[in-house]
Parts: structure tokens; sequence; C-alpha cells
């Protein structure tokens, strides 16, 4: 089974479960940056865990299936299409062979996931076949390519039930560098509201807001990050690393994420405001 793709929008990537265990050779461990959403698409799509979907970020994807195709659409309020004809919300739909189908620009939410039941075949890079923000990877797809679908799964596993999206403050963990920062900052890190800036993409969350002061001048050494982790640079003005983010950082990492709220911060889009408060312990 192929699929033509017609159109890609402002960014669509190939994503899966990442690659980690590479970070010392430097590589990141990338995958999808909303984990649940991409778990869910491919738990609908009868799929294994751990295949190849699309993600869009901010719709516009436009395809089209030269045999008959099983698909859902997860992630964001994202409309999919098959031949103009709207699909319902994260319906699992039977495409035919020669229909096109599309991504709608999402009211909420930023990146939405298309799965195929088997799974997009592009080759593994790593063993991953996610491709991260320096390029490693898959090529993105682009208007003419003809991507390949896996066999179909045997035994379609348990489909995990519809969670609400979250409302509320991000959920985080202090540390492991938050002694670095004064109390007063800790304070404004746990209420303050920050804006998300336009730098922000798959590695880090830019946040704009008050800045963090802290308690100690002395030079970082090196040492390593995870998803979720949020980092202070100079100007004192939070980073959240996102799937994407280097293996290591150099600046006091105040808290870190936790990975439903690394989910929910994957689908903020800039000029989303947020909010940070400690997880129930």
């Amino acid at each position: 089974m192929t699929v033509t793709v017609l159109r890609t929008g402002p960014l669509a990537v190939f994503k899966d479960a990442g690659r980690p265990g590479h970070a010392h050779q430097g590589v990141a461990p990338s995958g999808a940056v909303d984990r649940a959403a991409y778990a869910r698409a491919n738990a609908l799509a009868g799929n294994p865990s751990g295949a190849a979907v699309l993600e869009c970020t901010l719709g516009g994807l436009r395809v089209r299936f030269d045999e008959p195709a099983v698909v859902v659409l997860t992630g964001t309020d994202a409309v999919l299409t098959v031949d103009g004809e709207r699909t319902g919300v994260e319906e699992v739909v039977e495409v035919p062979a020669g229909a096109t189908v599309a991504v709608t620009m999402p009211r909420r939410g930023l990146r939405s996931y298309l799965a195929v039941r088997g799974g997009f075949a592009v080759p593994p890079v790593l063993g991953s076949r996610s491709t991260d923000q320096l390029g490693m990877g898959p090529a993105r797809p682009a208007p003419g390519d003809v991507l390949r679908i896996g066999p179909v799964p045997g035994n379609p596993g348990d489909t995990p039930a519809l969670a609400p999206p979250a409302d509320g403050p991000l959920e985080v963990d202090l540390g492991p560098r938050d002694d670095w920062f004064t109390p007063d900052a800790i304070e404004t890190f746990l209420g303050a509201e920050y804006t998300v800036t336009p730098a922000s993409n798959s590695v880090g969350l830019r946040l704009d807001g008050p800045p963090l002061t802290r308690a100690r001048t002395a030079e970082l050494p090196s040492e390593g990050v995870v998803r979720g982790s949020v980092q202070v640079p100079p100007d004192g003005r939070p980073i959240v690393f996102q799937a994407d983010h280097p293996v290591t950082g150099g600046y006091p990492v105040i808290a870190v994420l936790t990975p439903e709220s690394a989910d929910r911060a994957a689908q903020l889009r800039p000029g989303a405001t947020v909010r940070f408060t400690r997880a129930p312990g």
C-alpha cells in the first residue's frame, strides 16, 4: 500500500517512540512531542506501539491513498476529511482507494497525529523513524513523495479511553537545581504567568515573563537533561525542553514537568499563557 503526499502544511514529520539510548553519541531521543496523542493514534488504528505516524503542526496536510486504508487523527480538534467529507473526532475511518485525506487547521492545540493501519514504513535511523529538529531520521515528506505503508497487524490491542484535555497549571517536580535560585524566584516560578514565544519549537518551549533570579552565579558544568526539564538561561526566562531536546544543558534546571504536563506543553501555541504548580506528592 502507498500514499502520495499532495501537501504538507506548515510542518509534517514522521514520529514514533523515539531513539533512546544514544545520548552518549550526542543523539537526542526525539519521538512524538505529545506522547499520549501519538500512542492513542496507534491504538485506535490497531497498530502496535511504536509504529510511525505523521505529526502535523497546524494542519494543512493532504495525501491520497492509492489503496484502501484505515486512518485516524488525534491530538487536536483539527478535522480529518475524506474527499471533502468531515469525519468525527478521533473516528477510525475506512478510506477507499484513490481518496484524498486532509487535515484542517486546528482551533485548539498545535500538533495532530495521523496514523494509518500498518504504520508508515520509512527506513529507520538508529532504530527510530522519528525525524528530529536537526534532521536526524527519515527525510521530511514533501509534495509528490510516495510513502509506503507497512503490513496490516493481526490483532489490534485494547483502545485506551478518551481522556478530556486537562486545564490549569502545568505540574512540575522542583529540582534538580532549584537550590540555585532565590526563594523569591521559586515563588515567582510557581505563581507567575508566562507566555509562549514564537521562538518555540520541538526542541524547547521558550517562555516570556518575570525573570527568575539565581542565588548562585557560578558556572554549572553541562549535565544531562530529559523531556520536560525547565532550564533557566542567563536572562532568567524559562525554557521547557520538548522531545527533540539536546542531551545536555549548561544552565540550571529549576524543575521537571510530569509526563502528562509535558504532553500538554506540546500542544501550546505561541501566545498561549501558562502557569506552573507543584505536582501532588
